[in-house]
């Protein structure tokens, strides 16, 4: 398993190349923590932004609040959705990331499916969720999840 973590500042654009993927159907939400799941299930953005947001104190250091992960699984791995959410859980959870507001997608627009991950680095107390060592952390853990 693979993981690139990438992060930035914008929430907006990192939520909308993923609800983009899921218009096109080549996506869709397979799950969400601290954020409440829509009875239709389908998600929307304004919402989606709104609760995030409201997540985000009103002042923070950090530049970079934003987190989006994905994790590739090995091309011969035929992963159902339940195991795919599973790993994006438990790979949180072991990253320091298990306490945040964060939506767990699954990509199909490529013939390896494989699932990303939105995510803020900021605490609710305005502290930055640590960093340290985190790539040396995410290959340990996608070790240990394969």
């Amino acid at each position: 398993m693979v993981a690139k973590i990438s992060t930035g500042k914008d929430l907006y654009g990192t939520l909308a190349y993923n609800q983009t993927k899921v218009e096109e159907g080549h996506a869709k939400v397979l799950d969400a923590n601290l954020l409440p799941y829509p009875e239709d299930g389908h998600f929307r953005m304004g919402e989606t932004m709104e609760a995030f947001t409201a997540w985000l104190p009103s002042h923070y250091r950090t530049e970079k609040p934003v987190i989006h992960i994905s994790l590739n699984p090995h091309p011969d791995d035929v992963l159902t959705d339940g195991q795919l959410a599973a790993i994006g859980r438990e790979y949180m959870e072991k990253l320091g990331y298990g306490n945040q507001p964060f939506l767990i997608f699954k990509h199909t627009d490529i013939d390896r499916h494989h699932i990303h991950i939105v995510s803020l680095r900021v605490d609710s107390g305005g502290r930055k969720i640590s960093d340290r060592f985190e790539h040396r952390r995410s290959k340990e853990i996608t070790e240990q999840l394969e």
